[in-house]
């Protein structure tokens, strides 16, 4: 098995795989769904348990905070109410007292004067007794008294109707508006009290305060309780991570493992800080405004609650029109993410072919299919909203006749139908975010199975209690009867025996998924073997602690791994502690150090994450160097040279055969010219040693061996 070959086929899986995370909960959009939905939930709730006490501040912050946003559009009509009623008893007292002073008026000049507004002669005796009682009565405007004023009103509203019909005599309003003028007068004394509005006003001011202070208080405390849960989440898999066995990660892409660990877990603190606070106060806005409207009047309630079978309606149908557009635009974006990838990594293949035309028109093709499911899926999705609007504005219509009706007729107040209105068009908007909420949080808990599932993998077979740690091991290792397997019925190493002596070189040649890199992962026991037993002096590995054991092996790969660092910690991390001299040496060694003094900064040159500001050759100097400072008992090179030129090669195959002197090395070639000198040289083929013995004796036996060199080299006289 090659380790090259497996990194490749990842590679080209991850490319196909698709990028866990993210909500994907808005209306229309392909909702990821869990296997095992309430179980996730659950588990994911048990992760909350210790932040109970701050949820539950979240809770009660939350509910005060939306009350005093529910509450004020009632407060707000009240303050509406009082002008109102100011406004018509201040002009009912108005129209009142006009009609008194006009009485008066005409009262005074004499008979027959042409001038007189209405002639006395014309009224019989008990519309004359009435005027006279209307004109006895003190002005309206001047009564100090509320009551009193109301009284006198009604008193001659009631004479009035004694009085036959004529210019002023009588007020222009109907039955429900005096009834209506007559109470606001009592409750208002006949004047706009801006005084009592303006205390509506403040009050109302100081509602938002307190609303918007417990809205801030409410989202700080869940901040933290959505990053406190998260930090444990990512240290729980964090600290799971180093105890999986190698075959976890060999059976996984790179990416699928990161994206668990950074989309599906930020997915997790987005819905823990935004949509549960969101979806709490969603849920006390419905319950508020129901009540609310409920107290201004039941009837008009039923009709705001008969317009939510359309919005399920309008929304349900929507959903289903537009998920297969979503579903094909992700599905064609993933294409044309891949396409554009594999065309600018591999650009200079594709030039080289002359490949670019076909290239160009794949990508129109996938660019076309996206353009057309894209668009349409925004468009239905669009409609959404203007749907919901005219819903809303149908329930608005009917709420403002109704409500208009009714004002008309003293049934309900302005004020009263104006919060009611209020509340009505808002009362839609916490239902489609409790709506995108259940799908965000459908989705947040498939992310979270994902995350569970890392959690719940089994773990590498925990080491004996007896473990021991080779305070000085000789680097001896005997191989008897070893059998191995990937899977169960497809069996790879079988009876496998080697008995390599402290301070042997080791060369395993074989063609790829010979068992090469697996023998090698098999003695650090990155993989538990089938049966048989490996010892490193004459101790099972089993009875070696698992870290102590690793330590043993020095290892230089193909493929080179830095991390973003300087080169000085790069090479520093072969051994903690080493000296800065110990670290130049290794340099020197491995042939590095003339090239790391030549760069701008030297030893402290920062490598960034790729390692691309040096050469790859230069990589692997580095990765030798740092095996070097490591001085391990056991080597293991898996084509340490294979990206070096072929000076550096030399030099390097110089300080490697130092570097071996008295250290067992396993020496993992595919070019051969690399290990004629080793001691021993191993042939395998299908998880079998076929062949054994040192570079002369193998092609003196003509077989495997010499055929697969000599097809190296032939044409070239180098055998």
């Amino acid at each position: 098995m090659s380790g090259q070959n497996n990194e490749k086929a990842a590679r080209a899986q991850q490319k196909r795989e698709p990028v866990h995370g993210g909500p994907g909960g808005a209306i229309g959009r392909p909702v990821e769904k869990a296997k095992n939905f309430k179980r996730t939930l659950k588990r994911l709730i048990g992760y909350l348990k210790p932040q109970r006490i701050n949820l539950t501040v979240v809770l009660i912050f939350a509910v005060i905070g939306m009350t005093f946003t529910i509450v004020a559009p009632k407060i707000s009509g009240d303050a509406m109410n009082k002008l109102k009623d100011g406004v018509v008893a201040k002009m009912a007292v108005q129209q009142l007292t006009d009609v008194q002073k006009k009485l008066r008026e005409g009262a005074q000049k004499p008979e027959g004067d042409p001038a007189q507004d209405f002639p006395l002669e014309q009224y019989d005796s008990k519309a004359l007794e009435a005027i006279k009682e209307v004109m006895n009565l003190p002005l309206i405007g001047e009564i100090s008294d509320a009551d009193e004023k109301a009284d006198a009103a009604e008193k001659i509203i009631n004479l009035q109707k004694s009085i036959p019909s004529g210019e002023g005599q009588k007020m222009s309003m109907s039955d429900e508006q005096i009834q209506d003028a007559l109470r606001c007068i009592r409750e208002t004394g006949g004047r706009v009290d801006f005084d009592a509005i303006a205390q509506i006003l403040i009050m109302l001011l100081g509602f938002y305060v307190l609303s918007s202070s417990f809205t801030f208080i409410m989202q700080f405390v869940m901040a933290g309780v959505a990053h406190k849960t998260v930090y444990r989440m990512r240290k729980d898999v964090d600290d799971k991570l180093p105890k999986l066995p190698l075959k976890y990660f060999d059976s996984r892409t790179h990416g699928e493992i990161l994206s668990r660990m950074t989309n599906d877990i930020d997915t997790i603190s987005q819905t823990l800080q935004q949509s549960l606070t969101q979806l709490i106060t969603s849920i006390v806005q419905i319950a508020g405004y129901i009540v609310m409207m409920l107290t201004i009047s039941p009837v008009l309630t039923l009709i705001v609650m008969a317009t939510l079978p359309l919005y399920i309606f309008a929304t349900a149908f929507v959903a289903k029109k537009s998920q297969k557009h979503f579903a094909a635009q992700q599905k064609e974006l993933g294409e044309l993410s891949g396409h554009v990838e594999e065309m600018y990594g591999g650009h200079k293949v594709v030039k080289v072919f002359g490949h670019e035309e076909k290239s160009i028109e794949k990508f129109s093709a996938i660019n076309d299919k996206l353009y057309d499911s894209g668009w349409k899926a925004q468009f239905i999705s669009g409609v959404m909203f203007p749907l919901m609007n005219f819903v809303s504005n149908v329930g608005y219509v009917l709420i403002s006749i109704v409500g208009g009706i009714w004002v008309t007729k003293n049934r309900l107040n302005l004020g009263d139908i104006t919060a009611f209105i209020q509340y009505s068009r808002s009362f839609t908007m916490p239902i489609v975010q409790t709506a995108n909420i259940a799908n965000i949080i459908q989705s947040t808990v498939a992310c979270a199975e994902r995350v569970f599932e890392i959690l719940d993998e089994q773990e590498e077979a925990p080491d004996n209690s007896d473990a021991r740690v080779l305070e000085f091991p000789k680097g001896e290792v005997v191989i008897q009867n070893l059998d191995f397997r990937y899977k169960e019925d497809v069996p790879l190493i079988e009876n496998m025996n080697l008995h390599v002596r402290s301070g042997e070189t080791i060369a395993i040649v074989g063609p790829t998924g010979a068992g090469k890199t697996t023998l090698v992962n098999l003695l650090m026991r990155f993989y538990e073997i089938r049966g048989g037993r490996i010892s490193i002096d004459g101790i099972d590995i089993v009875d070696i602690k698992r870290n102590a054991l690793r330590k043993i092996f020095g290892m230089v790969l193909q493929d080179t791994w830095l991390f973003n660092g300087t080169i000085r910690e790069n090479i520093a991390y072969g051994r903690e502690g080493a000296s800065e001299q110990e670290i130049f040496q290794a340099a020197k060694a491995a042939h590095a150090d003339h090239f790391i003094r030549t760069l701008p900064d030297g030893y402290d040159t920062i490598l960034n994450e790729e390692g691309t500001n040096i050469s790859q050759g230069q990589k692997q100097l580095l990765t030798i160097a740092r095996a070097i400072l490591a001085n391990p008992a056991i080597l293991i090179l898996d084509e340490a040279t294979s990206s070096v030129d072929t000076r550096t090669e030399l030099l390097i195959q110089k300080a490697m055969a130092n570097l071996m002197k008295g250290r067992t090395s396993f020496v993992i070639a595919h070019r051969l010219s690399t290990i004629r000198d080793a001691e021993v040289i191993l042939v395998m083929n299908n998880g079998k040693i076929i062949e054994q013995g040192s570079h002369k004796d193998l092609l003196s036996k003509g077989g495997f061996y010499s055929d697969l060199y000599n097809s190296q080299f032939t044409g070239a006289n180098l055998a």
